[in-house]
């Protein structure tokens, strides 16, 4: 479990509800000369077995003695780790012997390739770019099931990049050992000499402990950084690299009409090419590319004014995409997952499918194609560009739910110092081609701005940094109107003083961002930050942002107790303070939150927080959804969590949440067990479940116009369960074949009474008299409540036939329903209910195979 994902482990950046904290960056201290080691010329090819008895290992010279960083950084090695390097002109070759006395005791379970699991591994990290912020990392476990990635800024994994490479593992009565050829043109390099950054881990994974050369510090920030060097290599090829996976998609689906459904054999033709421009540049791009061995998205109910944000799942758009990264608002507090490029926009559900469409039309739009340029400059330029178009979506009678639209974005990222310091800039560009069906509901296009930069200064220890954005949306006046009155924006607001104009064709908008920070520290880090967004900052086009006209002031201190004793392997404290306003000054948020992540000396893991919030006068300008602002009460929001060992053959967990507010009049409960089998070194199956009680006494209904023209902010008491049960199995047949199932059904339910508006003092300092009754309750529709019941499951069957070609057996199967009432079932019948729905299924074969030249 490499860099970010063992660092939360390891520091436990858990980020349950409200609570936060840092990575594990510990202490100021200098950074040590850099470690080298020199590779040896092959003059033949070791053959990959796992055997060092090859003439090249015989010479190759050993890499300095691993220490252990994890529980006690920079502690002599458990058991002893040797570790040879070699190369020709065109792979990198590494040769590992794992000592251990008990071989009968090495775990060792198989799994899909890219699957951690609680077994031993051997890492290999290789910066190429000798740039001491990217690379790629090589894992294979003793049961020869292999793990990469790629690496970026000093840290952050790419877990969707798959390199083409080999390994060869053995057991044998002095331990374990792993063979490795990673060829070059799996690296970026650039051209001349050659140095590049090399690390090599080790997890042994029953005594929980990790080992490296060079130790991994937690006395400096960073990862990649930290690596040693690798010297020696001489008369490396500048390999043009070209790969091409063509691939062909045969699907039946379920065709839905007025009256009936009936099932549609479709097939279509695909590729993904890989060119290498040069050693240090590759373009990627994709043709008529097909995501249906992905995974389904969770089943969620959204009451909320924002949209659900969802995690990218398709390959394309997650490998080698890092480089787009660009946060709008990401601090140690509070990090809401908004930024400038957001690629589920790309391909998107139709957006005027609630206008013109109907059960029969497409629920996503078709990607023509898409490319994009990724890689690093010898003077420390990152570059990415991207482009995809879509075409246009439509429904019945022909008319557009989607129109064509192209999206472009670039970004630039220029280091020095080594990577202590940056400066970089981003520009997104989406372009519609409007029709009658499209031109007052779409905006025409969005140009978006951006530049950053970071400095880091006393041998890493502090950093400053900051960003400053701009946007600019242009189309219709209707189109402009409907942006202003979103729930990003909400011009119309009575009380907001920002000047709707229905005449407006365009939306200009900026945000700034400052953030100081420790980075580096044995026992503490902190970190302070200021925020700002304008009223018409707009990026919703190809980023994701929640609201806009919002200003932020967040404080946060880590405390950390790294030093096993005899109660816990390691433990942190965090102290969070946050206020929020408007652009105008309307306070609307004074929160602090403790919390505290402790795995103790049995492995596990104990998670504890809490949250005071709305702290003084506060007012909430979105809960009327466009009205006037409302007086807050103070809440309190505890949370608490326990995570088992996860090397026994159960593992479970649990996390309980809590909200009190309204002054007790509502209260949000929340428990999610989750338990974990292994029920032998091949099958992995887990169920989790979750259940929310939600009794929301100021539960936006909508804005209702009476006959005389009167505007009415409706709200109403809500009772609210709601619950759901995952199951996942992973069998894995073999280290290439793999059988995954995932299913899920989902139900929503709840009641809505006690129907009120906002009063004429909405900003009261008594509960009672922000709110009225409501004279006429027709305003509501008689609105009773809901019941949704939901069904999204899939099957995959993964066969890797042979190094980048494959071969995917899928089938998915969605069931929905809904009615306006909550009705008198149970949740278990209404779990029941759900195999009463009518099914739609899809039935996928995928086969590639991949080509290199």
């Amino acid at each position: 479990m490499p860099s970010m994902m063992l660092l939360l482990a390891l520091l436990v950046q858990t980020k349950v509800t409200q609570a936060s904290g840092p990575g594990p960056h510990p202490g100021p201290v200098a950074a040590p000369p850099a470690l080298a080691i020199t590779a040896v010329r092959a003059a033949h090819p070791p053959v990959i077995d796992g055997k060092d008895d090859d003439d090249v290992w015989r010479t190759a010279t050993v890499v300095p003695p691993m220490r252990q960083w994890q529980p006690t950084e920079d502690a002599p090695a458990r058991y002893r780790t040797e570790a040879k390097v070699a190369y020709d002109e065109h792979n990198v070759y590494v040769f590992v012997r794992a000592y251990d006395p008990h071989p009968d005791s090495i775990l060792k379970l198989l799994a899909r390739r890219d699957t951690w699991t609680a077994t031993d591994r051997i890492g290999v990290m290789i910066d190429s770019y000798h740039d001491r912020r990217s690379g790629f990392e090589f894992w294979v476990n003793p049961a020869g099931v292999k793990i990469d990635m790629a690496l970026t800024n000093d840290g952050n994994e790419d877990m969707a990049w798959d390199g083409v490479w080999d390994a060869a593992t053995t057991i044998d009565s002095l331990g374990w050992t792993a063979e490795y050829r990673i060829p070059l043109s799996q690296l970026r390099y650039p051209a001349g000499a050659h140095t590049f950054g090399f690390a090599v881990w080790r997890d042994l994974q029953r005594y929980t402990e990790r080992e490296a050369w060079p130790v991994l510090r937690r006395s400096r920030p960073g990862f990649v950084s930290q690596f040693g060097e690798l010297n020696g290599l001489e008369g490396l090829g500048s390999p043009r690299r070209l790969e091409i996976t063509p691939y062909a998609v045969t699907k039946n689906v379920t065709q839905t009409n007025a009256t009936d459904y009936s099932r549609l054999q479709r097939g279509t033709l695909g590729a993904d090419i890989k060119y290498g421009l040069t050693p240090n540049l590759t373009l990627d791009a994709t043709v008529n590319p097909d995501f249906g061995q992905v995974e389904a998205d969770p089943s969620v109910l959204n009451l909320g004014a924002f949209e659900t944000f969802f995690q990218e799942r398709r390959p394309f758009f997650i490998e080698g995409t890092g480089i787009f990264h660009f946060d709008v608002d990401c601090s140690q507090v509070n990090c809401s997952g908004e930024g400038l490029f957001y690629s589920r926009r790309i391909g998107r559900s139709p957006q005027l499918s609630g206008y013109y469409g109907d059960a029969s039309s497409p629920t996503a739009s078709t990607i023509l194609g898409a490319s994009k340029l990724t890689g690093r400059l010898s003077n420390g330029l990152s570059i990415g560009l991207l482009d995809a178009v879509t075409q246009r979506a439509v429904g019945p009678g022909d008319a557009t739910l989607e129109p064509t639209t192209n999206y472009f974005a670039t970004r630039l990222q220029q280091d020095f110092r080594k990577g202590e310091s940056g400066i970089g800039g981003m520009l997104t560009w989406t372009d519609r081609s409007l029709d009658q069906w499209s031109d007052s509901l779409l905006r025409r296009s969005a140009t978006v701005g951006a530049l950053d930069f970071r400095h880091r200064f006393l041998h890493g220890m502090y950093q400053i940094s900051g960003s400053l954005d701009a946007s600019r949306v242009e189309g219709t006046p209707q189109a402009i109107a409907a942006t202003q009155r979103d729930a990003t924006h909400y011009y119309q607001r009575p009380d907001g003083g920002l000047g709707f104009d229905s005449t407006r064709t365009s939306l200009e908008g900026n945000s700034e961002e400052l953030k100081f920070a420790k980075t580096a520290g044995q026992h503490t880090n902190w970190e302070t930050s200021y925020f700002r967004r304008s009223p018409g900052f707009e990026i919703n086009d190809m980023g994701i942002l929640f609201r806009a006209d919002v200003q932020q002031w967040n404080t946060w201190l880590g405390i950390h107790f790294n030093k096993p004793t005899h109660l816990y392997r390691q433990a942190n404290w965090n102290l969070n303070w946050w206020q929020w306003w408007n652009a105008s000054g309307m306070a609307m948020e004074n929160a602090f939150n403790t919390n505290t992540h402790m795995q103790l000396a049995n492995r596990w893991w104990v998670h504890v927080g809490g949250t005071l919030g709305q702290l003084g006068s506060t007012f909430c300008d979105r809960c009327s959804r466009g009205g006037p602002a409302i007086r807050q009460d103070p809440y309190f929001a505890p949370w608490a969590g326990l995570q088992g060992d996860d090397r026994h053959v159960i593992v479970p967990s649990v996390f309980f949440n809590y909200n009190r507010s309204d002054g007790g009049r509502s209260v949000y409960e929340n428990i999610n067990p989750q338990v974990t089998l292994r029920v032998s070194s091949r099958i992995s199956p887990s169920v989790s479940f979750g259940y929310t009680r939600n009794r929301n006494d100021t539960q936006p209904l909508g804005i209702f116009t009476d006959t005389l023209g009167g505007t009415h902010y409706t709200f109403a008491h809500l009772e609210q369960t709601e619950s759901y049960i995952q199951f996942r199995v992973d069998y894995t047949l073999t280290r290439v074949l793999s059988l995954q199932v995932y299913a899920e059904p989902f139900v929503s339910k709840g009641t809505y009474s006690n129907w009120r508006e906002t009063s004429a003092t909405p900003r009261a300092t008594a509960y009672d008299a922000r709110y009225q009754a409501i004279s006429d309750t027709g305003l509501v529709n008689n609105n009773q409540g809901f019941n949704v019941k939901a069904f999204n499951s899939n099957v995959v069957l993964r066969w890797e036939y042979r190094p980048g070609s494959t071969l995917f057996l899928v089938w998915t199967q969605g069931r929905s329903g809904s009615d306006v009432t909550e009705g008198n079932r149970n949740l278990q019948r209404n779990f029941g209910d759900i195999l009463g729905l009518r099914p739609d299924n899809t039935f996928l074969v995928k086969a590639s195979y991949w080509l290199s030249w």
